[in-house]
């Protein structure tokens, strides 16, 4: 079993009393340190790899929310506080989880398993092959994701456009999207698949990739639209 290993960071000892007592209920959690404050977590960081932070907000010195802004790569991370207002700044910072005090077992193991499920789902995208073989020119071809800009479907075929050259291949569209990852690629049209890391432009219903130009459907355009920019668009 994976286990994650976790740094409780609170300056009221009952509070890091209870969550250590959680800890020790759960056999995927590691309890690696206790902190009192925020500097002394600093400092333990700097040795320790670590996958989860228990943090609390307002502590001597340094509150969390400043400790957790200066953490480059910084591990996942649950805020406990008693206090509500830190919470869409807990967010903004990309915490997994915020939890108000006092916290109940049944919501800590909530929060626990929200961060468990998320690393064990990275851990395994980041273990799958980025590439796969397609039968093209009588031979099996070696294409990587990365080096695909779309995929055109042609009759009873499909041609793999990539920054080097045109790739045909006996298959469909729908063979294809489910082969590629769903993070990357989305259909945009009947007729196309685009890699959403590929695309330099979108002007009215067209797509800019490379050199060239494909269309988006009306049919696929709210989807495609919502999967390309993913929240990347500045007012």
């Amino acid at each position: 079993m994976m286990k994650l290993k976790c740094i409780i960071t609170d300056d009221e000892p009952v509070a890091r009393k209870g969550l250590q007592g959680y800890i020790e209920k759960l056999d995927f959690l590691e309890l690696v340190a206790v902190c009192e404050d925020a500097i002394h977590l600093s400092n333990v960081l700097k040795t320790q790899q670590v996958d989860l932070l228990l943090l609390d907000i307002e502590m001597p010195y340094m509150s969390g929310i400043e400790l957790l802004s200066s953490l480059v790569n910084p591990p996942k991370v649950i805020i406990t506080s008693a206090y509500t207002q830190y919470a869409i700044k807990g967010y903004d910072l990309e915490v997994m989880d915020y939890l108000l005090k006092p916290i109940s077992f049944e919501r800590f193991l909530k929060a626990v398993n929200k961060v468990y499920d998320y690393v064990q789902s990275q851990q395994t995208s980041s273990s799958s092959p980025d590439y796969f073989f397609v039968k093209a020119n009588q031979k099996l071809e070696k294409i990587f994701f990365k080096d695909i800009l779309f995929v055109e479907a042609i009759e009873n075929y499909i041609a793999i456009q990539t920054e080097s050259g045109k790739i045909i291949t006996h298959s469909t569209l729908s063979s294809m999207l489910k082969n590629l990852p769903g993070s990357q690629f989305i259909q945009v049209h009947k007729s196309f698949i685009a890699n959403t890391e590929q695309i330099s432009a979108i002007e009215a219903n067209l797509l800019s990739i490379d050199k060239y130009t494909i269309p988006v459907s009306r049919t696929y355009r709210e989807k495609a639209m919502k999967a390309i920019l993913n929240n990347k668009l500045l007012n």
